[in-house]
């Protein structure tokens, strides 16, 4: 889902600057939780007629599908070209993407449905309390055991380890973790076992509801994951990268922002 967003937004504010209308086929169709599904050309017509036209090449594609693809290339002729499909993971046009964020944040707004119930949620599980440090903590498993030869299939003592390390960095303060994952063993229970000073809550919910939830804390953790980086994007929360499972990697000054991380996706 995230990989869709970056990759279309890029594309988004290619347009933008090039005074193009772009239209989004895959959320034309799927991932119904954004802002954008209710824009004008964002339909399931539209995104078949493209199809159509594409699979019988009466629209040209400019194809970005391989990281050596000839950029420059592949823009002139989007340039030339009035109406083109654009696909491939590798389109990136970061200061384009930056320059338009707030634009890309605003069609990408979580509709809700999805963001109002977890709001209550989270204001009921903290209360009245004060001095509170919200700490999104994604725990990316299920593929990740094979992508990267599990590199980055990080364990449950792991990650307890990053939550309570952060909590000695903000020892003034009430720490409130809000766990997101799709692993279903992932319990509030346990981590509350292995981390007693902080106050885990694990929400269940859906995918838009904890990308949302990520968004609204104040710190996130977590492996390379378009997700993760995603929901920082938003409000620009602080992200540390779990490039290593090693904790003493994690300090202040690593905890960095969305325009630093969105450059080094891996």
């Amino acid at each position: 889902m995230c990989n869709n967003l970056l990759q279309y937004a890029h594309v988004y504010a290619w347009g933008r600057e090039h005074g193009r209308k772009v239209l989004s086929m895959r959320f034309s169709y799927k991932y119904p939780y954004f802002h954008i599904q209710q824009t004008s050309l964002t339909s399931f017509p539209l995104y078949v007629i493209a199809k159509a036209l594409a699979a019988i090449k009466l629209l040209p594609t400019a194809s970005f599908k391989h990281a050596e693809c000839d950029r420059e290339a592949l823009e002139l002729k989007m340039l030339r070209c009035r109406h083109i499909v654009v696909s491939g993971w590798y389109v990136r046009y970061y200061d384009l993407f930056l320059k338009y964020r707030q634009e890309i944040c605003e069609l990408f707004a979580i509709d809700e449905q999805y963001s109002m119930p977890v709001k209550q949620k989270m204001q009921a599980a903290e209360g009245s309390a004060n001095h509170i440090v919200r700490l999104g903590v994604h725990i990316r498993r299920g593929d990740y055991s094979v992508w990267c030869n599990g590199k980055f299939f990080y364990d449950d003592d792991i990650y307890a380890r990053h939550i309570n390390k952060f909590a000695e960095m903000h020892d003034k303060s009430v720490v409130h973790v809000y766990l997101s994952s799709n692993d279903s063993s992932v319990t509030e229970e346990h981590f509350q076992q292995l981390c007693p000073r902080v106050s885990v809550h694990n929400l269940n919910g859906s995918a838009p509801e904890d990308l949302f939830m990520l968004s609204e804390c104040d710190f996130i953790i977590g492996p390379p994951s378009t997700f993760s980086l995603v929901a920082a994007m938003y409000r620009d929360v602080p992200l540390y990268r779990m490039d290593t499972s090693d904790v003493d990697d994690m300090t202040e000054s690593t905890f960095r922002l969305f325009d630093y991380w969105f450059r080094r996706i891996i």
